[in-house]
């Protein structure tokens, strides 16, 4: 099953300099939370699939913003794309989809992008609950100072 990923070793971190409660959180139930979601599969290879602040958690499913920023990006039309999730009364949290188009696009396959994603469903690659209700195109995505999709800033943006 999919969980953060947990870790134990000698040479690991201590904590945080001069950050005592910031370190009991990190080090809470005697393993360092590293903040990253994971899976381990059937030959016991670890797979990271997304951040623990990033990913959408919508009905009790656990959904990777990666994972849908990496199909979606397939799409021929699609220059950038970043998922993250928005409120929804009744599940928590649904995925939403921000799509800058490449230059040369004029009219945007919207439907077409939903419907790579529905393609990883047939396969059983993504739960249904993955398909987003809403696919925006924006003509840009904020970033951090660094370069960074700043998914935080995406989140409080389209909070409702």
């Amino acid at each position: 099953s999919t969980g953060e990923v947990v870790v134990r070793a000698p040479w690991t971190t201590q904590g945080y300099f001069g950050n005592s409660e910031g370190s009991d959180e990190l080090w809470r139930g005697g393993y360092l939370h590293t903040g990253d979601i994971g899976i381990v599969d059937s030959a016991g290879y670890l797979r990271i699939t997304d951040r623990l602040k990033d990913v959408i958690k919508s009905g009790g499913e656990w959904i990777s913003s990666v994972a849908l920023e990496d199909i979606v990006s397939r799409h021929e039309q699609v220059g950038e794309v970043a998922a993250i999730g928005v409120p929804d009364e009744r599940w928590g949290e649904r995925p939403m989809l921000l799509v800058v188009l490449k230059p040369d696009v004029s009219s945007p396959d919207v439907d077409g992008m939903k419907a790579l994603i529905e393609g990883e469903v047939a396969k059983g690659e993504l739960s249904q609950w993955a398909v987003p209700e809403q696919i925006l195109i924006v003509d840009e995505i904020a970033r951090t100072s660094v370069g960074k999709i700043n998914k935080k800033a995406l989140r409080d943006s389209h909070s409702g």
